[in-house]
């Protein structure tokens, strides 16, 4: 399996519930695929670099998966009939940037342990 990285950019006009229904069938489609979700980074509500589709505002998402790459297919076309998502961009990840991912995570990790305790 290779690992992905995701950036979605949804309709600001969404409310948080309907965001999060919108990320929640992004991670069901990886997952029913056969892959596993790392990560996922809710950037928020920001102003576009410029408009799409008459949007001046998106609320961008950051993902982070591995998955076969026959999902990839899938995933594209669920985004352009999906009315949430304004644009999207889907990179493969080589080996180099995947053990930074993967050394990232575990540096956090800790310091998420450390705020708990």
């Amino acid at each position: 399996m290779n690992v992905y990285e995701n950036i979605v950019i949804l309709n600001a006009e969404l409310n948080d519930e309907e965001a999060e229904a919108a990320i929640t069938k992004i991670k069901e489609l990886i997952v029913s695929q056969g892959g596993e979700v790392l990560k996922v980074d809710v950037w928020g509500r920001r102003k576009l670099a410029y408009e799409i589709d008459k949007h001046k505002k998106g609320l961008y998402v950051l993902l982070f998966y591995k998955t076969p790459p026959a999902t990839i297919k899938k995933l594209e076309e669920f985004y352009k009939v999906f009315d949430a998502i304004i644009k999207f961009m889907i990179i493969k990840l080589s080996a180099k940037q995947t053990r930074a991912l993967n050394k990232a995570e575990v540096v956090s990790e800790p310091a998420e342990q450390k705020t708990q305790d």
